[in-house]
């Protein structure tokens, strides 16, 4: 029977340290198997005018706090560093986490941080796949021991070292996206991981597409982790307790209009939502807990809702 692996993705919009914090050490306490957050620089959902905490350095934090969680950012924006310096952060989180760390990597696509910020942008997101297409190489070249050299167009490199380097043998590179021409055959060629949602239907169809393009490399399928993003889960004993607590979660990130197909209602609702991705292959399930972090519903998707998982 295939594990099931549980994610918790604290969302670092509209919150404060301690909170943060305390979300990432209780999902290690639950028994979570992953914890994760978002490498923006302005909040993602609901008002954009609010507070946000940088993703690197909550990892390195939830690092030292931590001793068995893996950690990482769904997903880093390839945009915002270079790609020697990330591997070379992502290094470092090796370090720290004692060998927990992956290496989460995406195009990027929230133009207004990026204008803020400075950060370039490319006049879309082709180009910007393209940028992530010269990047992966050197990542995935540098977390491996080696030292890639890179003459492409947005990036250089000249046999760039990592040392030390990671503790693990094979710190896993995880590609966000699921984009159908590009990004996915990009999983094919480089990726340890994938993550993809957008709900079963979406994740059913570039399953199909993710497989296609790992015959057309050369790849074994198996080879790749599958994870998919769940969006915001709450649990509570009824359905309409549960649909209150989520409104209220989204109200309190920037008044955000609530998500809709989520996750919510009692554990064996929420069981019944996850099923069909465990039967497509879908094994590492992501839960994404907002702030405040909803206690309740973290604790009961770790004890209540894995076993139910356990036993379809």
């Amino acid at each position: 029977m295939p594990v099931v692996r549980l994610g918790a993705l604290c969302w670092n919009q509209y919150t404060d340290w301690p909170s943060l914090l305390a979300a990432g050490l209780r999902a290690e306490q639950l028994g979570y198997d992953s914890l994760w957050t978002w490498d923006h620089l302005y909040p993602i959902v609901g008002s954009s005018d609010g507070p946000i905490h940088e993703g690197w350095l909550t990892l390195a934090a939830w690092a030292q706090a931590t001793e068995r969680i893996r950690i990482g950012l769904m997903v880093g924006a390839n945009t915002f560093r270079e790609p020697a310096l990330t591997a070379k952060m992502a290094t470092t989180l090796d370090h720290i986490s004692g060998g927990r760390a992956t290496l989460g990597i995406g195009g990027a696509w929230f133009e207004e941080e990026h204008v803020a910020f400075g950060l370039e942008f490319g006049d879309g997101f082709p180009e910007r796949l393209t940028w992530l297409a010269e990047a992966l190489p050197i990542l995935r070249g540098m977390i491996r021991g080696e030292t890639p050299t890179a003459k492409g167009v947005h990036y250089h490199a000249r046999a760039v070292r990592n040392e030390p380097p990671p503790l693990q043998t094979r710190l896993p590179l995880l590609i966000g996206g699921g984009g159908e021409q590009v990004t996915l055959k990009l999983v094919a060629r480089y990726a340890d991981a994938n993550n993809v949602g957008g709900g079963i239907e979406q994740v059913r169809r570039k399953e199909a597409v993710l497989v296609r393009h790992c015959e057309s490399v050369g790849r074994d399928p198996a080879e790749i982790e599958r994870t998919t993003g769940l969006g915001v889960v709450v649990i509570r004993d009824s359905r309409e307790e549960a649909r209150r607590v989520l409104e209220a979660i989204f109200a309190s990130n920037g008044r955000a209009t609530p998500w809709t197909n989520q996750p919510v209602g009692t554990a064996e609702d929420v069981a019944e939502f996850i099923a069909p991705y465990l039967e497509l292959g879908y094994h590492h399930v992501i839960a994404g807990f907002p702030n405040p972090y909803d206690e309740e519903s973290m604790t009961r998707f770790a004890t209540e809702v894995r076993p139910l998982l356990q036993q379809l």
